[in-house]
Parts: C-alpha cells; sequence; structure tokens
C-alpha cells in the first residue's frame, strides 16, 4: 500500500529573503509528489499592525519601548486569525520563522510543526541597523524570550538554517538534539549562466530592499571614496536614490526576476555588506551566477562565502569594506576564480532539491512524532 500523501502547510513571515526562500521552496517541492503543500503568505503589516509596533518617542532611543517584540506580536496574533480562516487539516505545520508564531505555543502544542529560522532573538538583538542596542536591549530580550521559548519547546523539530544560529537553539534555548536539525535552505540550481563581465568596465552589484539595514550606505560610502570611475556600482532595490555618476539604480525588480539573472552575469562583484541578514538569499543567488561575494563576517553568512576561496569577508568597517571590493576589481582572474568556486559550493551544499528533500525528511519525522 502506497504511503498516504504528507499535508503540510506553509507559514512565511513574507519579509525579504523569506519571499525568496519560498519561491526555491516551492519549485522544488514540485518534485516530491508525496506532499500535498498549501502555502501561507503574512501579508506585510498595514496601518493596525504598524501602529501598533511603532517606536515610542522619547523611549525608543534607549530601546525601551519594545518596539521589535511588538511588531512580532502584532504579526503573530494577525497569523493566528489567518490561520483560524483555514478550513483544512494538515499533519505538520511549517512555521518560518519563530517571530511567526510568538505567543502562538499553545496552538503549535496541539498538532505537528516544525519551525524553522535563521536567527534566534537572542542573537538578533544587537544588530538592528536602525535600532543599536542601548539600556533597555536586555530587558527586551528576556521579555522577548518569555513568547519565545515556549515555542521551540512547544515544536514537534525545530531547524536551524546554519550552524550559527543552530549553535544557539542548542546552547542558549536548551534545545536538545533530538529534536533539532540544521538544514541550509538552498535555491534552485539551473545550469551555470554564461558569464559577461567585462575586465576592461567592471561591475558590483548590490540587492537589498533597504539600504540602511543592507548597508547600502556603507557601500557608497566606499564607492564613493575609491572606486568611482574605475567601475560601476549596480544597487537593486526599492529605496529611490538620486542620480550620481556610475551608479545605476534598479527599483522595479520583484522576487525572482529575470533581470537580475542579467545584471548578475555581468558582475565582477557582488557587494553585500550587511550587518543583519544571517543566510542571505541574495548571496547565493550571485554564487549561483559565479559571482564571487564581498559580504561582512556575520550570522552564517561564514558558511556560505568562504573567505578567501570564493570571496572575501570583512568586518562592519567602511575602509574594510573598499580595501576588499578594490582587490578584487582590480585582480579579475582571481574574482572570476572565486566565482567558479562560489558556484562549485553552491552546487555542493545550497542546491535547493537536496535542502528541500531534507526539509521533507524533518517534516515526515514530525508527523510520525508519537
Amino acid at each position: 500500500m502506497a504511503a498516504r500523501a504528507l499535508r503540510v502547510l506553509f507559514v512565511n513571515e513574507n519579509l525579504g529573503g523569506h519571499a525568496a526562500m519560498h519561491l526555491h521552496l516551492r519549485r522544488a517541492l514540485a518534485r516530491h509528489p508525496e506532499v500535498h503543500a498549501d502555502y501561507l503568505d503574512v501579508p506585510a503589516p498595514r496601518l493596525l499592525r504598524r501602529l501598533a509596533a511603532a517606536p515610542v518617542p522619547f523611549l525608543a532611543g534607549a530601546d525601551l519601548d519594545l518596539q521589535p517584540l511588538r511588531y512580532k506580536l502584532a504579526q503573530s496574533a494577525h497569523t493566528r486569525t489567518l490561520l483560524g480562516s483555514r478550513g483544512h487539516e494538515y499533519d505538520v505545520v511549517h512555521y518560518y520563522t519563530q517571530s511567526a508564531v510568538m505567543g502562538l505555543s499553545q496552538l503549535l502544542a496541539r498538532g505537528r510543526s516544525v519551525v524553522s529560522t535563521d536567527c534566534t532573538n537572542l542573537l538578533g538583538a544587537t544588530i538592528l541597523p536602525y535600532r543599536r542596542a542601548s539600556t533597555g536591549t536586555d530587558l527586551r530580550v528576556r521579555l522577548s524570550r518569555k513568547f519565545e521559548d515556549p515555542v521551540y519547546a512547544a515544536a514537534t523539530r525545530v531547524v536551524g538554517q546554519s550552524d550559527w544560529v543552530a549553535a544557539s537553539l542548542r546552547d542558549d534555548y536548551g534545545v536538545p538534539a533530538a529534536k533539532l536539525r540544521v538544514i541550509p535552505f538552498g535555491v534552485t540550481v539551473d545550469p551555470a549562466p554564461r558569464r559577461v563581465a567585462d575586465p576592461a568596465r567592471p561591475e558590483i552589484t548590490f540587492v537589498g530592499m533597504s539600504l540602511e539595514r543592507k548597508g547600502g550606505h556603507r557601500l557608497l560610502r566606499a564607492f564613493r571614496k575609491g572606486l568611482r570611475g574605475r567601475c560601476t556600482l549596480n544597487l537593486v532595490t526599492r529605496e529611490q536614490i538620486l542620480p550620481e555618476p556610475g551608479v545605476r539604480v534598479y527599483n522595479d525588480f520583484v522576487t525572482g526576476d529575470p533581470r537580475l539573472a542579467q545584471v548578475l552575469a555581468r558582475t565582477s562583484v557582488f557587494a553585500f555588506p550587511s550587518e543583519i541578514d544571517c543566510s542571505p538569499y541574495s548571496v547565493l543567488e550571485a554564487m549561483h551566477a559565479g559571482v564571487p561575494v564581498v559580504a561582512v563576517r556575520h550570522g552564517g553568512v561564514p558558511e556560505m562565502v568562504v573567505d578567501g576561496e570564493t570571496g572575501l569577508l570583512v568586518d562592519a568597517d567602511d575602509d574594510a569594506l573598499l580595501a576588499a571590493l578594490d582587490e578584487l576589481v582590480g585582480d579579475p582572474a582571481r574574482a572570476d576564480d572565486m566565482g567558479r568556486a562560489g558556484r562549485q559550493r553552491l552546487e555542493d551544499r545550497f542546491d535547493a532539491r537536496r535542502t528541500t528533500a531534507d526539509l521533507v525528511d524533518v517534516l515526515t519525522e514530525a508527523r510520525e512524532q508519537t
């Protein structure tokens, strides 16, 4: 007798790279007829949720207004409402990330669930570029854990997207090895694209919806200080930027946009100086295109970019970023070698066919948990 299909609901916060992750996940799941998948994309906050999570004057500067926690709780409450409108029964619900269900541990405990994440709230407490750690940060973390810890406890399985976050789940949150798994969620691997980068006219490319959150302002400063006139800077972002020499801005790209592949094909170096992204999909997309990556040494990024082999890792410093970009722009042969090594690493470790098969195994484990 054939095994019964695995019915799974994927709940996605749908923020930035999360949308890209679920795009590749959906594509890879097409190869798994044994999985019947539904998807719930939690929409971006509208007026009421934005008001509930608005910064409080005179308290925000000291991180005493609990704004990040209030935002997550507002999103979780909306997630509960959306889940309540679902009339289907599922064997397992997959939540990405824990922030979508903060405060909903009792809901998780009533069924089988897998919670996946690229960052715990403890690790993420000090990396928000718009809200630096201050007097109230420790208090915010302690209060956040009153909602976060029960989510991990209630989940049937917990998945860390990197060894870095898995260590925090294990050591800081006490998630037992029996329920903890590591899966570096990947991208759809297509045939290697044709590279058309011109060493005589090098291009640096950055992808990020927000310049502030993704380190784009640091990149612009580095470009203006030492790279203008030597190369072109491509900014793929939703922000409106005033025209300036040597900078091209692409404001209308969407997740999965085929035009990004065209930009990456002629890119000499991919720059990703973010201090907030822990397992960035844009880095994987650059590796897929055979482009070397210069990124900030942060989170799970060193598990993606091998320093000196597939790119260069730097501290969150303008001069360090400029030096790394200058090094690769000035050495096209080395940049090409790194790009090829990055493509091979992607195929070996971040192929969505393999990582999705691993996730299906974990979902199946969760269904069969007694």
